[in-house]
C-alpha cells in the first residue's frame, strides 16, 4: 500500500467531517522493518491504512493514535522493536523508531487535498507534521516523491499483466497502442489510462521527464525499434525494450546506422527485466516490474527533515 493510499484515506476522512491521525516514522535507530517517511492513517474507529511493519508495535501505534485522536492531540512516541511485546511476535529487529502521531482535523482538508493533487500531477511535496515531544512543539517535514509515470507501449499480454502489477506499486500507468481493441478502459480500467494512435509518433511527442519510465513491449520487432528510436533522446528515468539478445543486437545495429550513440543505447534496459529465468507472460511481467522498482528505489535522499522547533504562535 502506497503513501498515496494513506493520504487518500486522510482526505476521505476529513472530507466526511471526521478526524484522522497521521502517523509517520521520523527517525530510526538500529534495524527496523520500515524506513523514515513510512506513514499510516488511523481513523476514529482505529482502522489503519498502511503499515509500519506489523506486529504489536504497529498495534501500539494504533492504540496510542486513537487515544491522541480522541483528545485532539499530537505526540512524538518512541517504540523499541526488541522489547517483550515485539519479541513475543517474532519481531527481533533490535532497533527503535520515533513515530510522529499528528491529529489531523477537517479544517486541514484543503492542505491535504492540495498535497495529494500535486503528487498525482507529478510534483514532489514536503508535508509538515507537527507534534509535541513532551518538552516542546516541533515540526518534521516529510518529503514525498512525485508518483512516477509509467508508459507501457503495447497493450498485449505482457502490457496488460504488467499494468495490473505496477498500478498498485505507485506508478501512474498509461498504455499506448495503435489498436483500439488493445488500448481501452475494459482492458485497462481507471486509474490506468490509454491512448490509441501511432506508437512511435505518440512517444515522440510524449511529455517525458526525469520521472518517466518507458516500457516497450509492442507486437513486433519493427514497432519496438521505431518506438525506441523515438525516445532515445528523451530524459526518461528508465527505458526498457523486450526481446532476445539477438533481437536487441539487430535493433541496436539498425539504430547505430541511423546515428544513435553508444551513450544513448547504454541507457536502454534490453533485454528487459531482471534475470529470473522468466518464461511465461506473468513471469516476464514480474521481472520487468521488479526492475522498475529497483531503479526507482536506487535513489537515496533525505526523506524526513527535523525536528525543527516551532515558536509560540508560529
Amino acid at each position: 500500500m502506497s503513501t498515496i493510499d494513506v493520504l487518500d484515506t486522510v482526505v476521505s476522512e476529513l472530507d466526511a467531517g471526521r478526524r484522522a491521525a497521521l502517523c509517520v516514522i521520523v527517525a530510526k535507530r538500529g534495524s527496523t522493518p520500515q524506513p523514515p517517511g513510512t506513514m499510516v492513517c488511523v481513523d476514529e474507529l482505529a482502522g489503519m491504512t498502511g503499515t509500519l511493519g506489523g506486529g504489536r508495535v504497529e498495534a501500539d501505534v494504533r492504540r496510542q493514535a486513537r487515544q491522541l485522536l480522541s483528545a485532539g492531540r499530537s505526540k512524538l512516541i518512541t517504540l523499541a522493536l526488541d522489547d517483550d511485546l515485539s519479541f513475543a511476535d517474532g519481531m527481533i529487529c533490535g532497533g527503535q523508531i520515533d513515530v510522529a502521531v499528528a491529529a489531523v482535523l477537517p479544517t486541514d482538508l484543503e492542505r491535504y487535498k492540495d498535497a495529494l493533487h500535486r503528487i498525482r500531477a507529478g510534483h514532489a511535496v514536503g508535508l509538515p507534521v507537527r507534534v509535541d515531544t513532551g518538552e516542546r512543539l516541533v515540526e518534521y517535514r516529510v518529503y514525498i516523491d512525485a508518483e512516477p509515470s509509467l508508459v507501457i507501449v503495447g497493450g498485449g499480454h505482457i502490457g496488460r499483466i504488467l499494468a495490473g502489477m505496477t498500478a498498485p506499486l505507485g506508478f501512474r500507468v498509461h498504455v499506448v497502442d495503435d489498436r483500439a481493441d488493445y488500448a481501452n478502459a475494459e482492458r485497462f480500467p481507471p486509474p490506468m489510462q490509454t491512448t490509441v494512435g501511432d506508437m512511435a509518433a505518440t512517444l515522440k511527442s510524449w511529455p517525458v521527464d526525469a520521472n518517466t519510465y518507458i516500457v516497450i513491449v509492442t507486437r513486433g520487432h519493427r514497432h519496438d525499434e521505431d518506438v525506441l528510436q523515438a525516445v532515445l533522446e528523451a530524459p526518461a528515468k528508465y527505458v526498457g525494450m523486450i526481446g532476445s539478445r539477438s533481437k536487441v543486437k539487430t535493433v541496436f545495429d539498425d539504430l547505430r546506422r541511423d546515428g544513435a550513440t553508444e551513450a544513448q543505447l547504454s541507457r536502454v534496459h534490453a533485454p528487459i527485466g531482471l534475470d529470473i529465468n522468466s518464461v511465461t507472460p506473468e513471469e516476464i511481467s514480474l521481472s520487468i516490474a521488479a526492475q522498475l522498482v529497483s531503479v526507482r528505489r536506487a535513489d537515496h535522499h533525505k526523506v524526513v527533515e527535523g525536528p525543527i522547533p516551532v515558536s509560540n504562535g508560529a
